[in-house]
């Protein structure tokens, strides 16, 4: 092959423009024995390449990917499970303060209705700012109503 034929080659391979053909032919031009002096320098790489295409990846690729779920460690937890229920049936105290005698029980539901109720009453009083936003957005609207008359005179005028 000519010499400037191979630089050329060259040039278009440094710039990423060759076809597989002119690739091929630089592989088989630097495989040659006798390679020009100044371009002994792409000699190894272009050897690499032809050593590098013929290598095949030969180790075993496995290529069942289900995973057998081991079941033992469920029923492991399932146990674990029962047992702690069954600690804290035992433990757990089951009065659950019932009181036997009427006006007793009618005293204690007063008192916690009572508390709900000054609890709730804390919280509406809080609301009565929202009154005095509606007023103000009242107001706002009286505005909108001068601003629309101030706009049709004008309009009217010009």
């Amino acid at each position: 092959m000519v010499l400037n034929d191979i630089e050329k080659l060259l040039e278009k391979y440094e710039n990423g423009e060759t076809s597989l053909k002119e690739e091929q032919e630089l592989k088989n031009y630097f495989s040659q024995e006798t390679v020009e002096p100044h371009l002994e320098i792409y000699k190894p790489m272009f050897a690499y390449f032809l050593v590098n295409q013929q290598e095949q990846f030969t180790k075993h690729v496995p290529l069942n990917t289900k995973k057998v779920f081991d079941y033992k460690w469920i029923s492991v937890a399932a146990v674990a499970v029962l047992m702690l229920g069954i600690y804290l049936k035992s433990t757990i105290n089951n009065d659950l303060g019932t009181i036997q005698d009427p006006e007793i029980a009618f005293n204690e539901v007063s008192k916690s209705l009572e508390m709900i109720s000054r609890t709730f009453n804390k919280g509406t009083s809080t609301l009565g700012y929202l009154e005095e936003y509606n007023k103000g957005a009242s107001t706002l609207e009286y505005l909108n109503e001068i601003e629309k008359g101030t706009s049709i005179i004008f309009k009217k005028n010009q």
